[in-house]
């Protein structure tokens, strides 16, 4: 097949389009066009027409004699008769199989990264502000302490599949429509491990593994919240064929405390006083995570009113310094009074006046400006 189409708009791409963005471009067409797998009517015309396009803009000296020249400056060069190009390696790495006559080998025994394992951690309120060294306990699977991970049972070895030769896949030959396919399938004999164990482990049953409890500390960094997760590098599942074991991640749960709430870096406490504290004003001890603190409420403070206590909030996490305890005052009114204190509020009544006075910001808003929104 020979196109009419400018090169360049075949794959989308500009005249000044790099050799990475044309494979790219050829890469993601490839995927759409090819008809093993497109459903499009004309699939196998525009697969073939992209291949042209590809074969000849990838290649700097067609390239070069197309850029200058044309189609006419290619003559024989031109086409998919004569492409120099290694489509071997682009369509195993997007079909998962190579063309005849060759491929990249075996990739079944690659080295492989073991699983990811997870856990959830409960912390109290005060550890998860200033950390903790916490002792967990959890299963994974480990290299069988009998076979020590061949399979085998001791005194017998494991010997080659003589189905795939050690490579755990064999190759299945198909014809598409413009070339002989070879498509890599797990070994059916050896199940992928390449080797074939006659006398499987009395103890892992062949397969090489056993699940194993663990015991370990693990230090819990201060200023830790809900959800958040904290990585314990290779404490996983094994890794195959030499790789690396997964990681193990604890999922942080922080139980409620009994009056503090956590708003971000910031700690607050609702803290009711009485009436007359709030009227003439008084010096009074605040709990913090960290101990009692002084507060000093200024005479006729207002129910709602906000007192900040600098640094005594979360520790910033990769960060120096800590966030502030927010104090949010409460007025307690009290519900029975002593005749004595009836009397007293009666005469101060008489002084105040009956008159309601609407207000010009409700509760909430003062929270809004308070807390940013």
């Amino acid at each position: 097949m020979t196109t009419n189409r400018d090169y360049y708009e075949i794959l989308g791409l500009s005249r000044g389009a790099s050799q990475a963005e044309i494979k790219q471009a050829f890469r993601k067409l490839a995927r759409q066009y090819h008809p093993d797998v497109s459903k499009e009517n004309n699939a196998e015309e525009q697969f073939k027409e992209i291949n042209e396009a590809y074969s000849v803009l990838s290649d700097e000296q067609k390239r070069a004699q197309y850029d200058r020249y044309g189609r006419a400056g290619l003559g024989d060069m031109g086409g998919m008769n004569n492409a120099n190009v290694n489509f071997n390696d682009i369509f195993e790495e997007l079909f998962g199989f190579g063309m005849g006559g060759g491929g990249r080998g075996s990739r079944r025994n690659a080295p492989r990264r073991g699983r990811d394992l997870q856990m959830s951690i409960d912390l109290t309120f005060e550890e998860a502000i200033f950390g903790v060294e916490k002792e967990i306990q959890f299963e994974r699977e480990e290299a069988c302490s009998t076979c020590r991970g061949s399979g085998a049972e001791p005194g017998s070895n494991p010997r080659t599949c003589e189905t795939c030769g050690g490579r755990g896949e064999v190759r299945q030959v198909r014809q598409t429509f413009i070339v002989q396919m070879v498509e890599t399938v797990t070994c059916p004999n050896c199940q992928g491990r390449g080797q074939i164990i006659e006398k499987p482990c009395h103890t892992c049953s062949g397969r090489g593994l056993e699940r194993k409890r663990v015991n370990k500390k693990v230090s819990i960094p201060a200023g830790v919240d809900n959800s958040m997760q904290i990585r314990l590098p290779g404490e996983g599942g094994p890794g195959t064929n030499g790789g690396p074991s997964g990681n193990l991640f604890l999922m942080v749960d922080v139980k409620p405390h009994e009056y503090f709430k956590r708003r971000g870096e910031d700690i607050l406490l609702d803290l009711n006083i009485n009436i007359t504290q709030a009227v003439l004003g008084a010096d009074i001890e605040v709990p913090t995570v960290d101990g009692q603190e002084k507060l000093t409420i200024p005479a006729g403070t207002q129910p709602g009113k906000i007192f900040n206590l600098r640094g005594k909030g979360v520790p910033r996490i990769r960060q120096s310094g800590r966030g502030d305890e927010r104090v949010i005052v409460n007025v307690d009114i009290p519900k029975k009074l002593t005749v004595e204190q009836r009397e007293l509020f009666e005469k101060l009544a008489s002084t105040l006046g009956t008159t309601p006075k609407p207000q010009q910001k409700g509760f909430m808003d003062w929270l809004n400006e308070a807390f940013g929104g």
